[in-house]
Parts: structure tokens; sequence; C-alpha cells
């Protein structure tokens, strides 16, 4: 009897890690995703495709593989690197390295206000 419960609360935490998983390399393939690509670029950390194959390469193994396989393992990984060294240096640019839709009367240093 105790043999069981214990399998079903090692059996439910990996579960919730394996959940936790899928969302942390998820929101690393969104957040490469809107970064813009000259961004990548500008903080000479490889380009915005390759980041997107490996972060979705990454999600999808999390999908597929149990938890404590190789794989997903190496996916993490991936998303690590991302996260704590690529997320960071795009991030410290201007603009944040998102797609930025001024105004037109924007200038190179924020919005132009007419000399007032």
């Amino acid at each position: 009897m105790v043999d069981v419960v214990l399998m079903q609360g090692f059996a439910g935490l990996m579960w919730l890690l394996s959940m936790a998983l899928i969302v942390f390399s998820g929101f690393a393939l969104i957040d490469a995703a809107v970064r813009r690509e000259d961004a990548y670029r500008a903080a000479d950390k490889k380009t915005k495709p390759f980041w997107l194959i490996v972060l979705g390469i990454a999600f999808v193994v999390n999908l597929l593989f149990p938890i404590l396989s190789f794989l997903p393992i190496i996916g993490l990984i991936a998303t690590i690197v991302y996260m704590v060294d690529v997320r960071p240096a795009i991030r410290a640019l201007p603009g944040g390295g998102r797609s930025h839709r001024g105004s037109s009367s924007d200038g190179p240093y924020g919005p132009w206000n007419g000399g007032r």
C-alpha cells in the first residue's frame, strides 16, 4: 500500500516537472519569436532562425519524450542557454529587441515634440 502511494506521488511529481519544462520551453520559443531579427546579430548571438529551430525542437521533444530520458535534458540545456545568455543580451539593446511601431513623429531618441 505504501509502495503504491509513493509511486503515485513520484509519478505526480514527474508530471509536474514535465509540465513545467513544457511551459518553460514554450515561453522561450515565444520570446525568441517576438524579438527582432537584427537584435540577434547586434547582440552577436547567432541568428533568429537558429534559435527558433533549436527552441522549437526542444519544445517538441519535451512534448513527446518523458522527462527522465536524454533528449529533454538536452532541450532543457538549450532553453537555459537562451534564457540566461541570449535573452538578456537582446533585452539590453535599445527597445529590448522587440518590434517597435512608434509614431511617425518619433525620432531616434524618442518622440519629437517640435522644440517645446
